[in-house]
């Protein structure tokens, strides 16, 4: 820190450049999400199952200055969707499993839902989307299954009488673990046990124009036999890649997501595409967690917004651009389960980065139970606070002026 200085000017100019410029790790991360986001297959999980989070105009702020498009909730939070309106980003709600069986036998209860989560916000909150249970297939609750495909045409019957089922489609969101088979990709297959739920499911997808959504994690692929399942293969590093008869397969997610078109397929349908509602890679775990940890999380992550940034498809798809939601913007520190499960955030709740990752340079991941990751020395710094002003300076200035000025403007100050 410099001697104070009396110019009340320089003073204010000062500390607008001293503050943002320090979380070097945070504006990495603001730089390398922003180039990724632009291209419009890219959007973040918000979920907020923790008592320290901020609060959503602050979160507004954060993913402007992130130029993030897209978010995906797991309710219909009325104050976040109040504190993005006018923003331009696109929201995805979330109908929760404890609704389905209600909505499923009851239209009226999904006309009430979307007349008070819906239509009170649209225009100005872009809602895109409605996800209408989480992992409702699989878990053998036979009656919530049941009621799932209902529930969803309930929902969308209610939007089509508000004139909004061309504005916001209606889906629900999977497990791979409904997939019986997913290795090699050409060999998915739904459980058998899931089966009659998926046709009705596929068919609605079909009729409405709707993806169908797998919330997939190589982590937990790799956490169950880190002897077998190649670190390099889970992280989209260089490795030999597994065929798949004329295809190759140099990462997991992808290999996941193939499998479900081959499953789709298998069941009749060709038509219809598939979206990535989770994914990610925590940053730390317990101790029996291999793999959670900074390094590898920053290698996942910075790695897979590269292939984002790149428009690329899978190997059965190459030209059908990966569609992504990554997971998480904060780390949530009320989830129940293992330690992983409350450290999978980009962000700590007081904006700053958890780990610093660049798209398309990140390092090696690490096998061990390390938790120690690529981190900068200053990422502790908040970005809610003083460096949350830069957000302001980078609405007028390009991303290049900026850049530029601000170390010339830092120099002039140290004189």
């Amino acid at each position: 820190e410099g001697a104070a200085d009396d110019d009340s000017t320089n003073n204010g100019v000062r500390r607008l450049l001293a503050a943002p410029a320090r979380p070097r790790a945070a504006l990495a991360l603001l730089r390398c999400v922003g180039t990724v986001s632009a291209q419009q297959k890219f959007g973040i999980n918000y979920g907020q199952i923790a008592n320290n989070l901020p609060d959503p105009t602050q979160v507004a702020s954060l993913l402007r200055s992130m130029n993030v498009n897209r978010v995906k909730l797991y309710d219909a939070d009325p104050k976040v969707l109040t504190a993005f309106a006018n923003t331009g980003v696109e929201f995805i709600i979330s109908v929760g499993n404890e609704n389905l069986q209600t909505m499923a036998t009851s239209p009226g209860a999904a006309r009430q839902w979307v007349a008070q989560h819906v239509q009170p916000f649209i225009p100005a909150t872009r809602i895109t989307g409605i996800i209408v249970g989480n992992e409702v297939l699989g878990n053998n609750d036979t009656a919530m299954a049941a009621s799932l495909v209902p529930a969803m045409q309930a929902v969308y019957d209610a939007l089509a009488a508000l004139g909004l089922s061309g504005r916001v489609t209606v889906s629900s969101a999977h497990s791979v673990n409904v997939l019986a088979s997913s290795f090699p990709p050409s060999s998915g297959a739904f459980q058998e046990g899931v089966a009659q739920y998926v046709r009705p499911l596929l068919d609605f997808h079909s009729k409405t124009g709707s993806p169908f959504l797998i919330n997939a994690y190589p982590f937990f692929a790799y956490k169950g036999s880190p002897a077998s399942v190649s670190l390099p293969y889970v992280l989209f590093q260089p490795n030999a890649g597994v065929r798949d008869g004329g295809l190759v397969y140099d990462n997991m997610l992808y290999a996941q997501i193939d499998a479900v078109y081959a499953a789709m397929k298998a069941m009749g349908h060709t038509d219809i595409g598939v979206r990535v509602s989770e994914t990610g890679w925590p940053s730390k775990g317990d101790e029996d967690e291999v793999g959670a940890t900074a390094q590898n999380a920053a290698a996942y992550n910075g790695n897979l917004m590269q292939r984002i940034a790149m428009g690329q498809g899978t190997p059965l798809k190459p030209s059908v651009p990966i569609d992504v939601f990554v997971f998480a913007l904060f780390n949530e520190n009320m989830k129940p389960g293992p330690a992983s499960e409350r450290n999978y955030g980009l962000f700590y709740p007081n904006g700053s980065p958890v780990y610093a990752i660049n798209a398309g340079t990140a390092g090696s991941g690490d096998g061990g139970g390390s938790s120690v990751g690529r981190f900068d020395p200053y990422s502790s710094q908040s970005m809610f606070s003083a460096a949350s002003r830069l957000v302001a300076v980078r609405r007028r200035l390009s991303s290049l002026t900026l850049l530029l000025v601000l170390p010339v403007l830092s120099a002039l100050l140290a004189c």
